[in-house]
């Protein structure tokens, strides 16, 4: 069955706020079994505008992805983002 990922890409505008979203959207990654695969770290645009972080979650599949997303868990630290940030976030199924 192909991995689900979650890939973000962030301009953080409150670092203190954002804090408060990492650390209970760790929390629900943890819960649904993700796997993060890439947070900030060293990156370029190779084409189009680039935003300062990108986030790269795998789950075990689709559902498991888009079931993470909508938890309770994950709306509770969305609370936490919003206008903490400045993002854009896609679900996607692997090959």
């Amino acid at each position: 069955m192909p991995k689900g990922y979650v890939i973000s890409r962030v301009d953080i505008r409150n670092p203190d706020a954002y804090a408060e979203y990492i650390t209970l959207g760790t929390e629900a990654i943890r819960k649904f079994g993700g796997r993060l695969l890439a947070r900030g770290g060293k990156h370029e645009a190779l084409e189009g505008v680039a935003r300062a972080r990108n986030v790269v979650i795998e789950f075990e599949d689709y559902a498991t992805a888009r079931a993470y997303y909508h938890s309770a868990d994950y709306q509770l630290a969305k609370a936490k983002r919003i206008g903490a940030a400045e993002m854009e976030m896609v679900l996607v199924e692997g090959v």
